[in-house]
C-alpha cells in the first residue's frame, strides 16, 4: 500500500515519481521492472523508493488504480439498465484511454500483468450477483469490450457494434 510519506510529497516531486512509474510499466511488464530505472528517472534514492512503496507490485498497483480514477472520473454512472448509457460509456472510457498518457500502461495491464496480478475477489463476485441480470451482463460485456478494444485497437468500431447489437438484444428481454 502506498504510503502516507508519499501522500505527503510535494506535488512536484510526487508528479516527477508517478511519471516515472508510468514510463516504467506502459514500456515493461511488471515482472521485467526495475526499480533501478523508476529510481534514476525520477531522481530519487532507492531507498526513497521502499518508503513510498512496499515493493513493485504495489507501485504498479498505485499507478493502475491512479489510470483508472482519472479516466473514470470522467464518466458518468447510472444504477439501472440502459444500453444506450452502457455503450456510451464503453466509447467515452475507450477514446478517453487511447488519448491519454495512460494507453501504454492500459495496454501493458491487459498483455502482461492482469492475468499475473489479479486474484479472485470473492466480495467483487457477492457484489455482482446482487446486480439484476441485464446490469450484470452489461457490466460484464462492457469491460471484455474495452479489454478487447485496448489489445486490438483496429477492432474498436466493429466491437463497439457487437456490443450494441448485445445491448440491444438484451433491451427485448
Amino acid at each position: 500500500m502506498v504510503s502516507k510519506t508519499f501522500e505527503s510529497l510535494n506535488d512536484e516531486k510526487k508528479a516527477r515519481i508517478t511519471a516515472a512509474l508510468l514510463t516504467e510499466f506502459s514500456e515493461h511488464p511488471l515482472v521485467d521492472a526495475q526499480v533501478a530505472r523508476i529510481v534514476k528517472q525520477a531522481d530519487i534514492a532507492r531507498g526513497a523508493f521502499y518508503k513510498y512503496f512496499d515493493d513493485l507490485t504495489d507501485a504498479y498497483q498505485y499507478s493502475y488504480r491512479l489510470a483508472l480514477q482519472d479516466i473514470h472520473a470522467q464518466l458518468r454512472s447510472t444504477a439501472a439498465y440502459d444500453a444506450a448509457v452502457y455503450l456510451d460509456q464503453v466509447e467515452q472510457f475507450v477514446d478517453q484511454a487511447q488519448n491519454s498518457q495512460y494507453f501504454g500502461l492500459i495496454q501493458r495491464h491487459f498483455t502482461d500483468n492482469a492475468d499475473v496480478l489479479e486474484q479472485p475477489d470473492q466480495a467483487r463476485a457477492t457484489q455482482m450477483t446482487a446486480l439484476a441480470p441485464n446490469v450484470w451482463a452489461a457490466s460484464i460485456l462492457s469491460h471484455e469490450t474495452i479489454k478487447q478494444i485496448m489489445l486490438y485497437p483496429e477492432l474498436k468500431v466493429q466491437l463497439l457494434g457487437q456490443l450494441q447489437h448485445a445491448l440491444a438484444l438484451m433491451d427485448k428481454e
